[in-house]
């Protein structure tokens, strides 16, 4: 199994998620080396959740990185689970089109570029 995946696993134990249950784990590596890791932690406000994805991006962003080389995402569902659209834009924003790596617990994995999961995607050149 990919380091990096086996981080996003470790951070997965991490989750809040009394609500959905469902513990998701992530982490990203920066241009430098630097790996952080996210997990998701959820509100009883459902708007307020932060996803796994987000938390670990936000966390490398705390700690001054600004270029990334990917992202690996961690699940215990049966089916690969992408990051959500919301994660897709703050991942787009923070990251650019950076490689996104999926994985279960059952073993299965899925690499994909992020232009491929979030096609004309809205960012500052939409705003000129």
């Amino acid at each position: 199994m990919d380091s990096l995946l086996e981080i996003a696993f470790a951070a997965r134990q991490h989750a809040h998620a009394p609500y959905s249950g469902f513990l998701v784990g992530a982490a990203i590596e920066c241009e430098d080396g630097r790996i952080f890791g996210g997990c998701n932690i959820e509100s009883s406000s459902y708007g307020l959740t932060c996803c796994a994805e987000r938390t670990a991006a936000f966390a490398a962003i705390a700690a001054g990185a600004r270029k990334f080389r990917r992202i690996a995402i961690a699940t215990d569902a049966a089916r690969i689970t992408p990051p959500c659209g919301a994660c897709r834009q703050v991942l787009w924003d923070l990251c650019g089109d950076i490689e996104i790596l999926l994985g279960n617990a059952q073993g299965d994995t899925r690499t994909f570029q992020l232009r491929d999961l979030f096609p004309d995607p809205f960012d500052a050149d939409s705003l000129a």
